[in-house]
């Protein structure tokens, strides 16, 4: 009978991978799924493309790409940080997925 209430007690106390139950693990969202083997071409990138990186939103998509559009190619990944909604904090989470493609500029 001791053995038993060991075993009872044993088992209600050992984590429940540890009982033969298997624990839930969390599956990544699309999202990141996605931005772990992203790299966008902020060049050439569409507002869909930008949307997929960490904390980019349609609306600041919309406004990297128009201000790409407006100023020209960049030059550098940290001229994203002349766009307003991109400051420091959200530059460093999402520079490791950007690169700068063409810089030539049209005439």
């Amino acid at each position: 009978m001791r053995l038993l209430r060991f075993f009872l007690v044993a088992i209600l106390l050992l984590p429940p991978s540890a009982a033969g139950q298997e624990t839930a693990t969390r599956e990544p969202t699309n999202k990141q799924a996605e931005s772990s083997e992203l790299v966008v071409d902020i060049n050439r990138a569409s507002v869909e493309e930008f949307t997929k990186l960490p904390g980019i939103g349609p609306a600041l998509a919309r406004r990297i790409v128009a201000f790409r559009e407006k100023h020209g190619p960049f030059r550098r990944v940290e001229d994203l940080l002349a766009i307003r909604g991109i400051g420091h904090k959200k530059w460093k989470a999402i520079h490791g997925y950007l690169r700068v493609g063409d810089v030539t500029v049209k005439k």
